[in-house]
């Protein structure tokens, strides 16, 4: 592939910087509802039940988006593509602030994820633009900004709505979308494909890709475990801060934050993993996953120190998470430039798909068992794949 960018222009801190933010502010998209599940419900008449479909909803138009619209960055060029998709989740956010019932709220937030893959298109430009000798820092500093935009949405979620509701939550991120969309046309430099298939065929291929590349599928199937674990986390933990810890949504903010601390692993994770350290960590990601639900029970008298042993967790999970998806990311990238954008699209919208069903899940079993049964379906997601883990061969990274 060619693009108009010098090599002086690949290397340059603010172009990181600006993809970096970028992605952090379109993927927060995927998660203010988390931790608004509580309200969102009460003012759309959605059950206890069907709450986890909130997030989930969410995720399965990001899925959705990463199969269909990411491969597109492979035929289009890409700065025009981001800002279109741009649009659709523009258009999401607002219906979603005008929500009056649980129809025109799920059908918002499907929009939201598919125009929220946009993210998916600027990690994939950054591992072009980068040396392969620095593809795995330079992820991973780009993949900090798309982290911390995860982990920051949720506080900042909480705390608008414990001042001006939750609409104004979703009606503050369009506006951000908007001014977003104006500043990449802007800067964003050009990057024009080659492309030898039709987007016919490209589509046709996502299947065959995975079923044939072994480190997309093994990645791809890691990071679906964690990602489901972690969905279910945040998608059951506001509710049970909520009830037993008789947390406020500023209270509740004040948790998500600790979560931020996370963050720090996906720089580490791809320094680690350009020194041939990504076996190792990925054991050592799923390790810390189950364990960050297993301390949970530990249940000491004094609330405070219950309270403290859930923000651990919050960290060692927020740092598994993040530091396996740029290992993934660091070991799909080296797959060849010519097919990124599919690959980058089904690594996305498998582990999508997992984060999905950890919502679902998590909602489903919160309302049957609180979180004793929660946390033993997001403590089993992990195990599984450890297990799988076992079985990969060196070669396989």
């Amino acid at each position: 592939m060619k693009t108009e960018l010098s090599e002086e222009k690949k290397l340059s801190r603010w172009l990181v910087f600006l993809l970096a933010s970028a992605c952090g502010l379109i993927v927060a998209n995927l998660y203010y509802a988390q931790p608004l599940v509580g309200p969102i419900s009460v003012a759309t008449g959605i059950s206890a039940g069907l709450s986890g479909l909130i997030v989930t909803m969410t995720q399965l138009g990001y899925a959705i988006g990463l199969l269909f619209l990411v491969p597109l960055s492979d035929l289009l060029e890409n700065r025009r593509l981001v800002a279109s998709i741009l649009i659709i989740a523009i258009l999401g956010l607002i219906a979603a602030s005008m929500a009056k019932n649980s129809y025109i709220f799920f059908l918002a937030t499907i929009l939201i994820g598919l125009g929220s893959v946009a993210a998916q298109i600027l990690v994939p430009f950054a591992a072009h633009l980068a040396p392969a000798k620095q593809r795995g820092s330079i992820v991973g500093n780009v993949m900090s900004g798309l982290l911390l935009g995860i982990m920051l949405a949720r506080p900042t979620a909480s705390l608008i709505t414990g001042i001006w509701g939750w609409q104004a939550v979703f009606l503050m991120s369009a506006v951000i979308m908007g001014i977003l969309t104006i500043l990449l046309s802007c800067l964003l430099p050009k990057r024009n494909p080659q492309p030898r298939d039709s987007y016919r065929a490209i589509i046709k291929s996502l299947w065959f890709i995975f079923q044939t590349t072994p480190v997309l599928r093994r990645r791809s199937l890691y990071q679906a475990a964690l990602f489901g674990s972690f969905s279910l986390f945040w998608t059951v933990v506001p509710l049970w801060l909520s009830h037993h810890f008789h947390l406020t949504q500023n209270g509740i903010a004040l948790f998500a934050f600790v979560g931020v601390a996370g963050a720090v692993a996906a720089p580490i994770a791809g320094r680690m993993a350009d020194r041939g350290w990504t076996r190792k960590l990925t054991g050592i990601a799923f390790v810390t996953a189950a364990s960050s639900f297993a301390i949970t029970h530990i249940s000491p008298n004094n609330q405070t120190i219950s309270l403290i042993i859930f923000c651990t967790a919050a960290i060692l999970l927020d740092m598994a998470v993040s530091g396996n998806l740029v290992l993934g990311q660091q070991a799909i990238y080296g797959l060849g430039d010519e097919m990124r954008g599919r690959v980058n699209g089904v690594f996305m919208a498998v582990f999508f798909a997992g984060g999905a069903i950890g919502s679902a899940l998590g909602g489903w079993s919160y309302a049957h068992g609180n979180w004793a049964a929660a946390s033993m379906i997001g403590f089993s997601m992990p195990i599984l794949a450890f297990l799988y883990y076992l079985t990969e061969k060196s070669k396989c990274i």
